[in-house]
């Protein structure tokens, strides 16, 4: 009788996902003994992420496997762990006392986000399919549950709702498409997938050209990519902001790393089946994106329609399939991680128990009143619009870059007057700030921590601008 042979296990290539999950365990026993006070959970969970971060290092020589080559630690996937590490650590501290504020009193809140990390180490760091939905799955839900955490909210109750219905409906489709792959190439591992396509070994080109659409369809859902984005205006103003911060990051950066794996390493040999309906999904996502974001009046609705424009600009690092679109994707979200945590920071701040002032207008007069939170959203903003010499601009620099050295010219410059038009709506919120009169008495909430949150945002959006070039180094 043979035996089937063991999967090969590397304890120390594991070990950021097992520290996080000990960790996040260890915060779910510890709740039990502590009172209302959750603050040092969150504590013992920003602990857990720099070790975690830390011992992704474990390993000189790279790339390391595990698991018979489902699973491997390269630098994409050390670079994204802590990407994730920084998004995470950067939500719970804003979630500290925004949590008091509103009345979220519950452990589980700093054991699920580490959760939901552990889960996006997992997705970036697969190389079998299955393991990537695995990785989704643990990610996705974590955040149907820290949506509608506040379970007296009505909107948070909402948008848990919409975002769990339409969330399982995509991975359906996700899952029928790694089916349909499987069927058609033998395989779930890319590599071989790869080896299979370029050997001329499918069975059925139909059936992997419908896996390939299906994948498209769950990955799309996920980075909330047109016409997949449905749920995030509704999803991002409902949930409490530190999660609506949190999930426009660390799970979007995710599931790119996982998108890029799938279609530029493992499906990179039938690329002309599948560039050209995702170069019309990016050009969409910039267009519906930045259209939705200049008709809105609610700051978190137009952050929500912003990041479906910055989605397709990530695709388009995608489409061009090389080492240059994989580095440039990373720099891009942890580019995208200070600004955008910059900015919900500075919205947490500006609002109080009962009103959070997340009319746009509210925002009038600030300039005036608090100077330094004004400038602060200012460069936030225009870092998110892709003005020098802020990391957006670097970032969009990189991701462009990476599209003209494959020759995808027109693709690019569409990116870029798409950039330009979404300083119409990055502007109006300056505009209110500094040229219009104050209609609302601001009364901030000055905590420790989310001031903590928007100092490291401002300084790392502008040494990532100014001095981007040891970080793309280690991206690349």
């Amino acid at each position: 009788m043979n035996m089937i042979p063991a999967p090969e296990i590397d304890f120390v290539s594991l070990a950021p996902v097992l520290v996080l999950s000990v960790f996040a365990m260890g915060v779910l026993v510890l709740d039990l003994f502590i009172g209302k006070n959750k603050t040092i959970l969150a504590y013992i969970s920003i602990i857990g992420l720099f070790i975690s971060a830390m011992s992704s290092f474990g390993h000189a020589d790279l790339p390391v496997s595990s698991f018979n080559g489902a699973y491997v630690v390269d630098n994409v996937s050390i670079f994204f762990t802590f990407v994730f590490a920084i998004s995470s650590a950067l939500a719970i501290l804003l979630s500290i006392n925004y949590n008091e504020r509103v009345g979220i009193k519950i452990g589980e809140y700093y054991a699920l986000i580490l959760f939901c990390t552990v889960g996006m180490i997992v997705l970036c760091s697969s190389t079998d399919m299955i393991m990537i939905f695995l990785g989704i799955e643990i990610v996705s839900i974590s955040l149907y549950i820290l949506a509608g955490i506040r379970r007296t909210d009505q909107r948070s109750n909402e948008a848990a709702l919409k975002y769990f219905l339409l969330g399982a409906f995509a991975s359906g489709f996700l899952l029928y498409g790694m089916a349909l792959v499987y069927g058609a190439t033998g395989s779930t591992k890319l590599a071989e997938i790869s080896s299979t396509l370029v050997a001329g070994g499918v069975k059925s080109q139909a059936i992997l050209l419908g896996g390939v659409v299906l994948l498209m369809i769950g990955f799309g859902f996920k980075i909330a990519s047109v016409p997949f984005h449905m749920w995030a205006p509704d999803v991002y103003q409902g949930a409490p902001t530190p999660v609506t911060a949190f999930m426009a990051v660390g799970p979007k950066a995710a599931v790119l790393a996982a998108f890029f794996r799938v279609f530029a390493d493992g499906l990179h040999d039938v690329a002309a089946s599948w560039e050209t309906a995702l170069m019309a999904v990016a050009v969409l996502s910039m267009f519906v994106g930045n259209l939705g974001a200049i008709m809105q009046t609610n700051i978190k609705r137009l952050l929500a329609y912003s990041s479906v424009s910055h989605a397709g600009y990530l695709l388009v690092a995608i489409i061009a399939k090389n080492s240059l679109g994989a580095s440039s994707l990373g720099f891009y979200m942890l580019a995208y991680a200070f600004t955008t945590f910059g900015a919900f920071a500075i919205v947490i701040i500006l609002g109080r128990k009962g009103d959070e002032n997340l009319e746009i207008e509210n925002y009038s007069g600030l300039g005036y009143k608090h100077p330094l939170l004004a400038l602060s959203m200012a460069i936030f903003l225009l870092s998110l619009g892709g003005l020098p010499p802020f990391a957006g601009f670097v970032g969009k620099f990189y991701v462009f870059s990476a599209a003209l050295k494959e020759g995808y010219v027109m693709l690019v410059v569409i990116a870029v007057l798409n950039s330009v038009v979404s300083f119409y709506y990055y502007l109006k919120v300056i505009v209110y700030m500094y040229m219009t009169e104050q209609k609302v008495e601001f009364q901030p909430t000055f905590s420790p921590y989310a001031l903590l949150v928007v100092a490291i945002a401002v300084l790392g959006t502008i040494q990532l601008g100014i001095f981007p070039g040891p970080v793309i180094a280690l991206a690349q």
